[in-house]
């Protein structure tokens, strides 16, 4: 079992400009996705096409992940940072799922993704937000 865990960011509306920033100032280039640009913007009101959905910024082991709010609720203390793990099986991320969702809160159930991966949000019973994904390729 050997996860990675690295942090995820929310920004409320402002995410673009601090990938950049975090760009200068660790080194790399972001990669950035709007809602508009993804498989999934039909899913979303067309107001919120130019917040992005998900971007990160990778300089050797080095690595953050961050998005817009893009409609899911206003930002605050407690929903700016999830730790993102990236689990090692099908199994492990079904146990971990299980787990940390044993007293928490679902906020996006576990299934297969646009993307290809098995992904869930939630927090657990503590209020530590997570996000687990599993690339089946």
């Amino acid at each position: 079992m050997k996860q990675a865990a690295h942090p995820y960011f929310h920004f409320d509306g402002n995410c673009r400009e601090a990938m950049n920033f975090y760009s200068e100032l660790f080194g790399g280039k972001p990669e950035i996705m709007t809602i508009g640009e993804s498989p999934a913007k039909e899913q979303f009101p067309k107001e919120l096409y130019d917040q992005v959905l998900h971007s990160h910024l990778q300089n050797g082991d080095f690595m953050l992940m961050a998005s817009d709010m893009c409609g899911m609720g206003e930002l605050n203390q407690g929903n700016s940072v999830d730790i993102s793990l990236t689990c090692s099986s099908e199994e492990e991320i079904n146990r971990l799922y299980k787990q940390l969702s044993d007293g928490g809160k679902i906020l996006q159930e576990l299934q297969e993704q646009f993307w290809g991966d098995l992904f869930a949000m939630l927090s657990d019973q503590f209020g530590v937000r997570w996000m687990l994904s599993f690339s089946k390729a």
